[in-house]
């Protein structure tokens, strides 16, 4: 089964555009959604390799989506992106063990370079295991 990223923003929009930019250029398998929920009880059941997440959402906020996520496997990479970038965001985000934190608009290199790293260290963590 090809490796899968979960992307979770509450704009449809980016969405969309993410998975297009995703399907484009890589292989990966990309589940998109609106809801936060949706994507922790696929990860439960399914397991994803990486989670995209944007920090400000109506639902649950991408921090607490991340801490959910680590408590279940906490080598999944988890990258955090947000139009609203603060430091004090950004350092508790990886304080909370985000793999990356981005800052919106980005471009679309910053996206899959950033992917790319995050598959290697999963793919290194599991080596080890």
């Amino acid at each position: 089964m090809p490796e899968t990223i979960v992307i979770i923003d509450d704009e449809p929009d980016l969405l969309d555009l993410l998975k297009l930019i995703l399907t484009e250029k890589t292989d990966y398998t990309i589940l998109t959604t609106t809801d936060p929920k949706q994507a922790l009880d696929w990860h439960r059941e399914h397991h994803a390799d990486v989670f995209i997440s944007d920090l400000r959402m109506p639902q649950m906020e991408g921090i607490e989506l991340l801490k959910l996520v680590k408590d279940l496997d906490p080598n999944t990479p988890f990258i955090i992106m947000t139009a609203f970038g603060t430091i004090e965001s950004a350092v508790e985000a990886m304080r909370q063990g985000a793999f990356d934190y981005i800052t919106k608009p980005f471009r679309k290199e910053q996206i899959l370079m950033t992917i790319n790293k995050a598959f290697n260290q999963r793919r290194k963590s599991q080596a080890r295991a």
